[in-house]
């Protein structure tokens, strides 16, 4: 029997997604413009990393050939010659960036329904919300209320809510909520019961998410997030290749966030780690322990959170070859009938502007002993990732998506 393995680096786009302009994003490309500015020697940082960008494991696979496919050029420091494995890259059709939309649609059953979003105004979220979420959260108040980054939001209202137990509201141009509170004056618990209240609040909005971001420290330098974040997501639509293993009574492992993308629903085994790094090391565990016919989806979520939104290119660029390097410890653990998928939900090119996510072409590398290094082309959906882990897997078909086990 074969196994499948989802792994999913969370905003690592590659650019020229044709309906970019229609979300400010028409040039983003984060894996291009990351590999550029390596090039150019604008990420050398003493301690940190130096010279072109160096992802040795994935370019092998097909990492610049995907690049290449994408967007008609091969990133700086690449080869796109040769790949071991199959290669393309995927276009998004749900119609967000976010998330929530990019990974559902990953397992092949895509949003059919436009997001609710908060204005970027102040305040942003209307009233009445912020009145039941008062009321029934029994709170003092609420602080904040805007468009905002989750770092720059403690530096500066931090210390506000500790001394009045208002919790930090704010959103962002992402359908989502978020809630900061610090864990030890207002409590992790409390906060994470004040979430599920704001979630079943914002249904009727189809907000995508209510974030959960609670931190610690004693003032604005101190302050910082913990790893005890926790999303409380609007159910995905039926027929995810998630949906299918369940019914067909397979073994699923879910790492990182995607318990939570998925509303726990038929996530199986759900694994949570500090970091990225530690997530990893939990993923060689479970190849080696995944039984025949197994599943294993896996969100890491560092990229995104750590630089792309804090537009730091050259973490972004060490994050990169660290990942690649453990990639290296995980190839040679896959064994006969397995095939691993390595994409992304969306970008979040760090020389963009802003600091939110750019709407992009994913890059897709699928391999594994026994798996054929071919052109996997341009996928019109990310939903062909999901159908052709169920081809795979030989089980139910999902909601969407065409697999390209059929184009062979």
């Amino acid at each position: 029997m074969t196994r499948a393995f989802l792994l999913v680096l969370d905003s690592f786009g590659c650019g020229n997604a044709g309906d970019a302009a229609d979300f400010g994003d028409a040039g983003a490309d984060t894996f291009g413009h990351i590999a550029e500015a390596c090039a150019a020697g604008l990420c050398d940082v003493p301690g940190l990393r130096s010279g072109a960008l160096h992802m040795p494991v994935l370019d092998g696979i097909g990492l610049g050939a995907a690049a290449l496919a994408s967007t008609g050029k091969l990133p700086p420091g690449f080869s796109g010659k040769a790949p071991t494995g199959a290669y393309g890259y995927a276009m998004e059709t749900s119609l967000g960036k976010d998330t929530p939309t990019g990974h559902w649609e990953i397992a092949g059953a895509p949003a059919d329904f436009k997001w609710g979003y908060f204005p970027d105004r102040e305040p942003s979220i209307p009233e009445s919300l912020i009145d039941a979420l008062v009321r029934e959260g029994r709170l003092p108040g609420v602080i904040g209320n805007v468009h905002a980054s989750g770092t720059a939001i403690l530096e500066d209202l931090g210390a506000e809510h500790v001394h009045s137990g208002k919790p930090i509201i704010y959103t962002s141009s992402d359908s989502v909520l978020q809630i900061a509170a610090h864990e030890e004056s207002f409590g992790r618990e409390r906060l994470y019961e004040l979430c599920r209240i704001a979630r079943r609040l914002c249904n009727p909005l189809h907000i995508g998410r209510i974030i959960a971001r609670p931190f610690l420290g004693s003032d604005p330098s101190t302050f910082k997030r913990t790893q005890y974040r926790k999303d409380f997501s609007l159910p995905p639509p039926e027929g995810s290749v998630l949906d299918r293993a369940a019914a067909g009574g397979r073994a699923i492992v879910s790492v990182g966030k995607i318990g939570d993308i998925f509303a726990h629903r038929n996530t199986g085994l759900e694994i949570k780690g500090r970091d990225d790094m530690d997530l990893f090391d939990q993923t060689l565990e479970q190849v080696g322990s995944l039984p025949d016919g197994g599943l294993l989806f896996a969100n890491y979520v560092d990229l995104d959170t750590d630089f792309g939104h804090r537009r730091n290119v050259a973490g972004y660029a060490a994050g990169l070859e660290r990942f690649d390097t453990r990639m290296g410890e995980l190839v040679p653990l896959l064994r006969a009938g397995d095939l691993c998928i390595l994409t992304a939900d969306h970008g979040n090119d760090p020389t963009w502007r802003g600091t939110d996510h750019t709407r992009e072409h994913v890059p897709v590398l699928a391999f594994g002993p026994g798996i054929k290094p071919v052109s996997l082309g341009g996928r019109a959906t990310f939903a062909d990732i999901g159908a052709s882990v169920a081809h795979h897997l030989g089980i139910a078909a999902t909601l969407s998506g065409r697999a390209w086990q059929d184009d062979q």
